[in-house]
């Protein structure tokens, strides 16, 4: 068996400014996998008047806690001072920092609180934890009169009640010794076997729990109400029912919503202990709009954990605070979970008491945290929204209004502004707990969430727009299309507070959708047409996205001009032959690019019908390419040529040319002439051709002859010295027969004309 390690410190005054309490949990004896069940427990420790007009908490032992408060005599007696506390954790085995309790709450309302009720500052979840300091202190920062009497800080233990949590693994403990003293643990928690700093004695019933319950008196959820399967609100509403006392003569009839309910976990499913409560519910009129609150506390709580922490609340807001139930009517975690809270059934209008002055015309809705820096989470913001439509939409009353309710108590709010008792005021629909109390909750973060959560329950949806469509391509202002398109849409209402959404083709519905969608697909007949997204609220409100044109093409573009290359200017070598590619591809509708597929591949625009490119000599190649239009439409066009280079050797000459050698002409040679009216003439058959040279600052000019006329004159001559030069070229719009003759002109003073040879395209 496995123990930890007693932590025996006690109790201390700071300086007669505040009371420093100290208390550390008993051992347990038990941490194997799994954890066995046992009911919520709440163990107050008092603090108590000692030397220096300071407080101090006898030294005692007690089972771990995972929330706390502190509480005090008289539940309309306020605090006007601060409560901190540390606490040491069960997981970490470190203390805390010190925290702050809300001391700052309502005061009692609740007609059916037991007597004896104290007042109390809010809970706060701390998780696993064996030990706790309190530090008590006036507004003036002294601890003498002025507080409270019978000061207590309780600590609940939310016990295993869900199916769930029994599976789960229980806190490691911080140490794995024994106590030190040999004693069993029963007899370390003995008051007078732990000297305390001033070696006083203990009174032995500050450890004693509030402990109405036994294991045995837990309410055992079933399956089907457990905190992993959620209940449905009628589900719900009968697990209240019938953990309390028949309905009387003055239970209403639960109105339909003009919303769906969300799914709720029940008082079962979280476990209550309905012996903890075991006065009848009762009901208000109807509910006339929603207050929104904060439990304070820790945000970094797992969802796992959320059960425990209602759990905990449950029997704090009984069993420390003295009233007859948890006082919200509902709860929501971090993850969007939403709890039953007060029973008597969540579609019926349970008074509650979550807001003074003014419970009898409201529900409370609080989500688990403290959410005065950081706001609540969309999941969190999306179930509240659900459960405020839900329940104002029994009434018929819309989230996005506001209301008049009258004021049960003379009071002033967080703003300052005055209430008097038994007349009217405006609030909205959905208000934080600060407009009708004094209290900074729901803290600001989420109070500046709540236009959000009115946008989302009212309706419409928020934020629709068209994201993106595929099966289509936009030009200007339109989209084409072969018939089938996927529109995608985003919305910042969440898609649980949504009904459906639906596709409009020219104004019909052609598609529809679920809430929690994103796109939806249809099939567009031929023709022109407007494609829209409307998105239904929960509440039947629509809102419809633009109207995005579209027009249908299944007719494939077409190439006017098939590929086709000719000889440009410039470097040839015997790999590289430089030509420009031509085209010319058209599209009934729009067409959007040209790619060229092979021998290489590139992609133009719908209007580029050219490309300078280098082809290779000697080698037949495919110029393949494919037109596209926005539709989707494609056309594939290919040629086939072969760059041919006649050196000058092939030629038939006339007059005088000397032959030079150098790894600079193509082929390593070529012919030079200076003379007047000699010549070299080609003959091929082909489409294109190129004469190509060398060029340097003496070079002469030439006659160049196409078929036996003469078409033009070419300077060959140069600044820099340049070799295998493509000076002149001719296309014909086919094949053919051809000859192309040179003649040196014998310019003056630089006769001379270098040719490197000719090169055409079959």
């Amino acid at each position: 068996m496995r123990r930890r390690a007693w932590l025996t410190l006690g109790a201390v005054v700071l300086g007669g400014a505040g009371v420093v309490s100290y208390a550390v949990a008993s051992p347990s004896s038990g941490d194997a996998a799994g954890q066995a069940k046992r009911p919520v427990r709440v163990y107050d420790l008092a603090l108590r008047s000692g030397a220096d007009g300071g407080r101090e908490l006898p030294r005692t032992g007690t089972e771990r806690f995972s929330m706390l408060g502190v509480s005090w005599q008289g539940a309309s007696a306020r605090l006007h001072g601060a409560a901190q506390v540390r606490t040491h954790s069960v997981e970490t085995g470190e203390w805390t920092g010190w925290r702050d309790l809300e001391a700052n709450v309502d005061p009692l309302e609740d007609p059916r609180a037991r007597p004896g009720a104290r007042g109390a500052s809010e809970p706060l979840w701390v998780g696993p934890s064996d030990g706790v300091q309190v530090q008590v202190v006036r507004k003036d920062g002294t601890a003498g009169p002025g507080l409270p009497k019978d000061l207590r800080v309780s600590l609940v233990d939310p016990g295993v009640a869900t199916a769930a949590e029994q599976k789960a693994e229980p806190a490691a403990y911080v140490a794995e010794a024994s106590p030190t003293d040999g004693t069993s643990p029963t007899d370390s928690a003995s008051p007078t076997d732990s000297a305390s700093p001033t070696d006083s004695p203990w009174p032995t019933d500050s450890a004693t729990p509030t402990d109405p319950a036994s294991p045995t008196d837990a309410v055992s959820p079933t399956d089907s109400a457990s905190a992993s399967a959620p209940a449905s609100p009628s589900a719900s509403a009968s697990a209240s029912a019938s953990a309390s006392a028949s309905p009387s003569a003055t239970t209403p009839t639960a109105p339909p919503s003009t919303v769906p309910a969300p799914p709720i976990v029940s008082r079962a499913g979280w476990g209550a202990d309905e012996s903890l409560s075991p006065q009848p519910s009762e009901y208000n009129a109807d509910v006339k709009a929603v207050f929104v609150h904060h439990t304070d506390g820790t945000n970094d709580y797992s969802c796992a954990d959320s059960a425990a922490i209602v759990r905990s609340i449950y029997a704090y807001h009984t069993q420390t605070n003295g009233w007859n139930d948890i006082g919200y009517n509902f709860l929501v975690d971090k993850c969007g979970t939403v709890f039953e809270g007060r029973k008597g059934g969540v579609d019926l209008p349970v008074l509650g008491a979550h807001t003074y002055g003014w419970n009898r015309e409201a529900a409370g809705i609080a989500v688990l945290g403290d959410y005065t820096t950081t706001g609540a989470t969309n999941a969190a913001l999306a179930s509240v929204a659900r459960v405020a439509a839900w329940k104002l939409g029994q009434y018929h009353a819309d989230p996005a209004t506001t209301v008049q309710l009258k004021a049960g108590a003379t009071q002033t709010n967080y703003s300052g502004t005055g209430f008097t008792a038994g007349v009217s005021y405006t609030f909205h629909r959905v208000s934080g707990h600060r407009d009708g109390y004094n209290t900074q909750c729901p803290g600001n973060s989420l109070y500046a969430q709540l236009p959000t959560v009115r946008a989302w329950a009212a309706g419409p949806v928020q934020g629709l727009k068209v994201t993106s469509v595929s099966g289509a391509g936009l030009s200007g202002s339109t989209y084409y299309t072969k018939g089938a398109v996927t529109v995608k849409w985003s919305t910042t209402t969440p898609g649980s507070l949504i009904s459906r959404f639906e596709l409009l083709v020219d104004g019909k519905v052609a598609t529809t959708a679920s809430g929690t969608a994103t796109s939806a697909a249809a099939t567009l007949a031929s023709g022109t047409h407007t494609v829209a997204v409307r998105a239904v609220h929960q509440s039947g409100r629509t809102v419809t996205t633009g109207a995005l044109n579209f027009a249908t093409d299944t007719t494939a573009p077409s190439f006017t001009t098939a590929p086709k290359i000719s000889l440009r200017t410039g470097t040839v070598n015997t790999t590289a032959v430089p030509v420009t590619l031509g085209w010319k591809a058209t599209d009934g509708q729009a067409l959007k690019s040209v790619s060229l597929l092979s021998p290489t591949t590139a992609t133009f625009g719908p209007t580029t019908t050219a490309s300078s490119r280098t082809a290779t000599s000697g080698t037949a190649s495919t110029w393949s390419m494919k037109a596209y239009d926005f539709a989707g439409n494609t056309r594939t066009s290919s040629a086939s040529y072969t760059p041919v280079i006649l050196q000058e050797t092939s030629a038939t000459r006339s007059g005088s040319w000397t032959a030079r050698s150098s790894t600079s002409y193509l082929g390593g040679k070529s012919y030079s002439s200076g003379s007047k009216g000699a010549s070299l003439t080609w003959t091929f058959t082909g489409r294109s051709a190129s004469w190509v040279v060398s060029r340097a600052s003496s070079s002469g000019q030439a006659y160049v002859y196409v078929d036996g006329v003469k078409v033009t004159t070419v300077d060959l001559k140069a600044s820099t010295t340049l070799y295998r030069q493509a000076i002149w070229t001719k296309t014909w719009s086919a094949a053919a027969k051809h000859t192309v003759k040179i003649v040196v002109v014998g310019t003056s003073g630089r006769p001379t004309v270098t040719t490197d040879g000719l090169v055409y395209v079959r």
